[in-house]
């Protein structure tokens, strides 16, 4: 998703849009080592919005779709139904995400998949609870990119879309006691929706919430809000993902 802003940024106006909202489709698995072509539609460019569609190829097959629209910045009302949560500052945490990849592999023969990604996890209350026991707290974190991004904007909302596509599914088996690195789990992402409510820097530290909303059908749904550290609510995602087990691909 992130490539995938950064795509459409290179066809907006230059007046300054800024995208406040996405909705992707993960269609087929990709592949590290071949190119990956972006390829952007304009969809529309009006006064004040610009949609754009991206699709992401690989030798022809498309791997991913998304719609994302872009607008200028403008005054209104300002409201949050919901207020960030009262939780720890990142400087009182110590729990880091390689903590809690180590941790999912202790004493069993669970291999933890994340490896190394750029972007920092503080996590403030870990599932880390004996399988079979419900998790249905919501999951709490804090995150940021690894990287000095500079205060370039448009880098940002790139960053902040790869930050909400960062474990948020992974907690649709908690209610159920189980964990998306349990063995013949088979999870995957099918698709993503992100609104960009204020501008932030992802090389700060948010805070994460994210909800487990439903379970069914071979599927689960999370949901997500990043809050800065002042408290504003700064973006909110869903993401729909694959619930399998092997024996029954």
């Amino acid at each position: 998703m992130a490539q995938a802003i950064t795509a459409a940024q290179r066809t907006l106006p230059s007046d300054g849009r800024k995208i406040h909202s996405l909705h992707a489709y993960f269609l087929r698995p990709g592949d590290v080592d071949r190119k990956t072509i972006y390829d952007v539609t304009i969809i529309r460019d009006g006064r004040t919005f610009s949609v754009r569609e991206i699709l992401a190829l690989q030798e022809d097959r498309e791997l991913f779709r998304m719609t994302a629209s872009f607008t200028a910045p403008e005054k209104g009302l300002s409201f949050a139904a919901r207020s960030m949560s009262d939780v720890p500052k990142p400087i009182e945490i110590s729990y880091t995400h390689d903590d809690f990849s180590r941790d999912m592999g202790r004493g069993n023969d669970i291999k933890w998949g994340g490896g190394a990604r750029p972007y920092e996890i503080l996590y403030i209350n870990p599932p880390n609870d004996e399988r079979g026991t419900p998790i249905l707290d919501d999951q709490l974190m804090w995150i940021r990119v690894a990287d000095d991004l500079t205060a370039e904007s448009v880098r940002h909302e790139a960053g902040l879309a790869y930050l909400s596509d960062s474990t948020l599914v992974d907690h649709v088996l908690l209610p159920h006691g189980m964990r998306w690195q349990d063995p013949n789990f088979e999870g995957a992402s099918l698709d993503h929706a992100m609104w960009f409510h204020q501008k932030a820097r992802s090389d700060e530290w948010l805070l994460f919430e994210q909800s487990v909303e439903w379970t069914g059908s071979g599927r689960g749904l999370a949901s997500g809000r990043l809050y800065d550290q002042r408290g504003q609510l700064i973006a909110s995602c869903a993401q729909e993902g694959l619930m399998r087990w092997r024996d029954n691909v």
